[in-house]
């Protein structure tokens, strides 16, 4: 199954005013509603990253519901992060490993959240920076910045960026093909 990760709400948004944090968060739990049942019928689960404790009671509801409704998808996984902080999962997960433990970057990667590895990034609106976004994960993502809006990046913008990134040459710092033949 893929998994597709959104990020909806880093934990440094709540420095932005009262009134924009609110309506995004009713935005989003008005969003989370609608398309739940969507999700059920396209087989699509819905997971939620990130800290749950400073949303509303209503939106804590509305995402537990959702990921109730959608634990049977099985055609994608659509990972939604809100109150969501990379360098936060990365101090959460060094805080629990115990002196003289094992650690490997799979052990690691199951402390952080057990999140996949990132194959391609998209950043939307311009910006060119992964703003504390899976951090750990995108160790070897191909990165894509587009100035399109996320409002209206739509299906020819996804098309165009999938053909992008299969162009590319992955390596994983192996030494590329034409010059170790």
């Amino acid at each position: 199954m893929g998994v597709l990760t959104l990020y909806s709400f880093s934990s440094d948004n709540w420095l932005r005013p009262a009134a924009e944090v609110k309506a995004l968060m009713s935005l989003f739990q008005s969003y989370l509603r609608m398309e739940t049942s969507r999700c059920v019928r396209e087989g699509v689960r819905i997971r939620t990253i990130g800290r749950r404790d400073r949303l509303s009671p209503s939106l804590q509801k509305a995402l537990a519901s959702a990921e109730a409704a959608t634990a049977a998808g099985t055609a994608l996984e659509v990972r939604i992060a809100v109150d969501y902080s990379s360098r936060d999962a990365i101090l959460s997960a060094a805080a629990k490993l115990r002196k003289g433990a094992e650690l490997s970057r799979e052990s690691f990667s199951r402390l952080i959240g057990d999140t996949p590895d990132v194959d391609l990034l998209i950043r939307t609106g311009g910006e060119q920076r992964l703003s504390d976004f899976l951090l750990w994960e995108c160790a070897y993502a191909e990165l894509l910045f587009t100035k399109r809006m996320w409002p209206d990046f739509a299906r020819p913008d996804l098309e165009e960026a999938i053909a992008e990134y299969y162009s590319r040459e992955r390596r994983f710092g192996r030494v590329p093909e034409a010059v170790a033949g």
